[in-house]
């Protein structure tokens, strides 16, 4: 008896469903159906346009198939559009959201169906979708994302039930504005534009809207009435962040934003819009002899509703399992769904001397209130001998040896190191080092990356970059640092997109200037010369004689073509960096093999600069 051999082909499959059809249709289902009908209507349209083909359809859901993955993405990017249009105009009532799921893959044929997993990937991605948005395979991101002009945000490896390796997941940044969907509809005109624009960068990065809701855990008041003592509840604060980041179900916003709201009445409504965050946890700590005093609330402030509250009273000795509980309860109340593997990640390896994680405390203290300006940074010295210290009354805190590491970075960039290669090479030992001690530490594996990216090594800092964002997708120095050698690797869209995520995660962040001069190489990099000028402006505002940001600024106005402006920004960077001779004299001091050195030096030339042949 012969078997027939199944017939096969490569297809791009698109799966979606709505958002909370069960509930709708147990409130009103005639209702539903017919906004069902009218929203299937608008998903069909744009499958069929795009030259697609509903293979099913079981209530809510649609999966269709396209030959090209570009014509798949290209569909689902305008009935969001539309949908959300459509949402626009009629009651709450009658609105409706669709979460998207795409893979490209081998399937099975049979009959007018599809089988495989190229189907099941692309089911299984839907669901991680926010509502409104599209979740799309690694592999569809690949073929789509040089053609394209549409921002990527990893979210890591998935795994999936019943496919057998994890799936790398990213999620598609529609934007808030249609502008971003101008250059994917289909012409209707003569006069129709026969290519794509590239979608504006947003005026202000810490404006793009939140694409799931946020948490943002507010420092702890302390309640001792020791001033000397602050440091410790910032201390409570900042491991909570770090326990609610290691939960991929919702994003975390920064310690650095959330920490700009410190010993300062506010209205939290006002504080969850400025940050991005939908959910805000605040609390307090008092601290006495070996005793500790902890509360903590969770409010969610699109409802002005108190989640959740409790109160702790335990010895120094139970803080870790109080901060784990804390960061449980949240969890739970955010994402009651969170279970197995999710479950796992809330685990982090203690330090096992109370001592020595004060001291390391106290060197986070020192460390975020530095100076950020050229060769100024005494605080820096106090953090390194607190971190020291730690690492001596407790030889395996990972988190000590990540920044001594991390803060070479600083020594550097700020000029501050008298000998760069010994800075990089303590930067690596003490790297490895909280590696070694654990390898899942994100902050580990980002003080790696930033290493191998001032040695001018870029494909290993991404790939460390890449698993520091994979162990925690909330920590936003890490998606910079993954845009930084990204852009310094020639991938100026693709590290856009990450710069722009590290904003969402972290808009009022401290550091603000570097992620705007970060942001300056992506726009530089795309010959986006005005929104350079603009994110390098923004930088100065916030320090105005950082060196290197002055001779950023002259060389996007000199590509500008911006005459005597131009001319005195040159003249005033010169003057702070009077050993620039000749071309290699600016390689010497800017990132090795960096992509970007050219159009920087040649920019400095347009704006005047006469190096030495």
């Amino acid at each position: 008896m012969n078997k027939t051999t199944p017939r096969r082909k490569l297809a791009a499959i698109l799966a979606a469903d709505v958002v909370g059809f069960s509930k709708k249709m147990g409130e009103n289902e005639d209702r539903t159906l017919h906004n069902l009908k009218a929203c299937r209507a608008i998903t069909d349209e744009s499958i069929e346009t795009y030259h697609g083909r509903v293979f099913g359809s079981a209530g809510d859901s649609v999966i269709a198939e396209f030959g090209s993955p570009v014509d798949a993405i290209v569909a689902a990017v305008e009935f969001q559009r539309n949908i959300r249009d459509r949402n626009d105009e009629v009651d709450p009532e009658d609105q409706m959201q669709f979460r998207v799921g795409l893979n490209i893959g081998d399937v099975i044929i049979e009959g007018d169906n599809l089988y495989g997993d190229g189907v099941n990937v692309a089911a299984r991605l839907e669901p991680l979708a926010e509502p409104g948005g599209i979740c799309v395979s690694g592999k569809f991101h690949d073929e789509v994302r040089r053609k394209l002009d549409l921002g990527f945000v990893s979210s890591g490896p998935q795994e999936m039930k019943n496919i057998e390796e994890p799936v790398h997941a990213f999620m598609v940044e529609i934007g808030s504005s249609s502008k971003m969907l101008e250059a994917f509809t289909v012409p209707t005109t003569a006069e129709a534009s026969p290519t794509p624009q590239a979608a504006p960068v947003p005026e202000s990065p810490t404006t793009t809207e939140a694409k799931v809701p946020a948490i943002a855990v507010l420092p702890f008041t302390n309640m001792g009435g020791d001033p000397e003592q602050e440091y410790f509840a910032d201390g409570i604060s900042e491991d909570i962040i770090t326990n609610l980041s290691l939960w991929r179900t919702f994003p975390v916003i920064s310690r650095n934003s959330s920490f700009t709201y410190r010993g300062q009445s506010h209205n939290l409504k006002q504080v969850a819009q400025e940050l991005g965050a939908r959910y805000i946890v605040e609390g307090s700590v008092r601290k006495s002899g070996n005793r500790v005093r902890i509360t903590a609330q969770l409010i969610d402030t699109d409802e002005d509703h108190h989640l959740w509250s409790e109160k702790w009273d335990r010895t120094l000795e139970d803080i870790f399992d109080v901060q784990d509980e804390v960061s449980e309860a949240i969890a739970r109340r955010v994402a009651p769904s969170v279970t197995g593997h999710e479950q796992k990640r809330l685990t982090r390896k203690r330090p096992e001397n109370l001592s020595a994680w004060e001291e390391y405390l106290q060197g986070l203290r020192y460390y975020y209130e530095r100076q950020r300006t050229d060769y100024e940074d005494p605080g820096l010295e106090q953090a390194r001998q607190h971190f020291e210290n730690a690492i001596e009354l407790d030889p395996t805190l990972s988190d000590a040896h990540a920044y001594l590491s991390i803060f070479g970075a600083s020594y550097l960039v700020q000029r501050i190191s008298k000998d760069p290669k010994k800075t990089l090479d303590e930067m690596l030992f003490h790297g490895r080092k909280a590696e070694a001690l654990n390898p899942e530490n994100p902050l580990a594996l980002m003080s790696i990356a930033t290493a191998y990216f001032f040695q001018g090594d870029h494909p290993t800092a991404l790939d460390h970059a890449q698993r520091a964002v994979q162990f925690n997708p909330s920590f936003a120095i890490s998606h910079l640092w993954l845009g930084l050698a990204e852009v310094h690797s020639g991938e100026y869209q693709q590290g856009e997109s990450s710069i722009l995520k590290a904003f969402r995660l972290s808009p009022a962040d401290q550091d603000l200037m570097h992620f705007h001069g970060v942001l300056y190489f992506a726009c530089l990099g795309q010959e986006k010369y005005e929104e350079a000028l603009d994110a390098i402006d923004k930088a100065l505002l916030r320090h105005p004689d950082v060196g290197h940001h002055l001779g950023f600024r002259a060389a996007v106005l000199g590509h500008l073509e911006r005459g005597s402006e131009a001319k005195a920004a040159l003249d005033r960077y010169l003057s702070l960096r009077p050993n620039l001779k000749v071309r290699d004299d600016y390689r010497q001091i800017f990132v090795p093999n960096s992509a970007l050195a050219d159009p920087i030096i040649e920019g400095l030339v347009k704006a005047g600069w006469e190096p030495e042949e």
